[in-house]
């Protein structure tokens, strides 16, 4: 009986040993994972990031142009300034201006398409009932970073019982960039001749180097001496100098030696929507909706009413624009101070945050 009592004493010690073993074993094979797979949310995103621009950007000035048909052809109108937004060198935003655009406000439901690079191919503008308003296309140039400089929005019409679309604004960006070295090769390369005229102008040299000899009292000869700068060290150049000859550099082989070549451009992410997606009235979706102050002369010439503000909202939810459209003089002032200061939910559309345009009533009522 003892015997078996201790049998199983080492039974259930032995099992015991081995569930502290797995358990251990368990928990450092978890502490090991969680070490190897930490949170992988790659590199910070920036303001810049989530504007969709590639490269150090400083400064984005965006005008629009409308266009118009004379005589036959397209010709651009005046140019208008839309938005004005600066970076710091980290990529945080720390300007941001929007113009709105008479005329410009939006009714419906927008519907985008993207290309290929994450630019707006498309939108189309539907009512409430599904039923279609109008559809627009967007066609992009791009400077040599990658980021488009142009675009070019067409709307649909019927011509010949066939849709075709015609072109009725061009929006410019000026896009000013941080220098840093990826951005100095991209820009050499950018404005350096071509491989075909490289290898011409490198063709010609070869074929003018070879000379005559030219007689030793030749006094041209000893004034001017053509020496690539790439194959003259610093002592050569005095001993040049002290000699009285003037060196002169010969231009195809030093547009050959700083020639670079660009790295390819980092991925591009997806643009922004440019035109704010319309809102209506905002009052009800705002986080923040402080009240405006009721002037005291206005109470006191019982001026009252109601004050329609428009509103542009940015990515995050801050009111960068306020314009007072209709309600007494009087009140205009402090509603659109009050609107500045409302703050909302930032809007997503397709998972990309936009601005949002609409407008915030305020009500100013006399006590009974």
């Amino acid at each position: 009986m003892v015997r078996l009592i201790r049998s199983l004493s080492c039974v259930v010690f032995s099992v015991a040993v081995f569930g502290l073993a797995a358990m251990a074993q368990s928990n450092l094979t978890a502490k090991v994972t969680n070490f190897d797979t930490p949170s992988t949310s790659g590199a910070a995103e920036t303001d810049r990031t989530r504007d969709g621009l590639i490269g150090p950007v400083r400064r984005v000035r965006t005008e629009i142009a409308k266009l118009s048909s004379e005589t036959g052809r397209l010709v651009e109108g005046k140019h208008a300034v839309l938005e004005i937004v600066a970076y710091d060198i980290k990529g945080n935003k720390t300007e941001n201006q929007y113009f709105p655009v008479a005329g410009a406000n939006l009714t419906g439901k927008e519907v985008y398409k993207y290309d290929e690079k994450g630019n707006i191919s498309e939108m189309t503008l539907v009512n409430d009932d599904g039923t279609l308003v109008s559809k627009e296309v967007y066609k992009y140039e791009f400077d040599f970073a990658g980021n488009w400089n142009k675009m070019t929005t067409s709307v649909a019409v019927i011509e010949g019982g066939k849709i075709a679309f015609e072109a009725n604004e061009i929006t410019y960006r000026s896009i000013m960039y941080y220098l840093d070295e990826k951005m100095m090769k991209m820009a050499q390369a950018a404005s350096s001749p071509t491989p075909a005229n490289n290898a011409g102008n490198n063709n010609l040299v070869a074929k003018s180097a070879p000379r005559s000899p030219e007689p030793v009292g030749n006094s041209a000869a000893k004034s001017a001496t053509s020496v690539p700068p790439s194959m003259v060290t610093s002592d050569q150049l005095k001993n040049l100098q002290s000699s009285g000859a003037t060196v002169k550099p010969n231009l195809g082989v030093q547009a050959s030696a700083i020639r670079l070549e660009s790295e390819p451009p980092p991925p591009v992410a997806p643009q922004r929507i440019l035109k704010p997606v319309s809102g209506g009235v905002l009052n009800g979706t705002a986080i923040s909706l402080p009240a405006p102050t009721y002037p005291d002369t206005a109470r006191r010439m019982r001026v009252a009413g109601m004050v329609t503000v428009e509103v542009v909202v940015d990515e995050t939810g801050k009111v960068i624009s306020a314009q007072a459209t209709s309600g007494p003089s009087a009140l205009r002032d402090v509603a659109v101070q009050a609107a500045l200061k409302a703050r909302f939910s930032p809007t997503k559309l397709s998972g990309q945050p936009v601005k949002v345009s609409g407008v915030i009533n305020y009500r100013f009522a006399l006590a009974q």
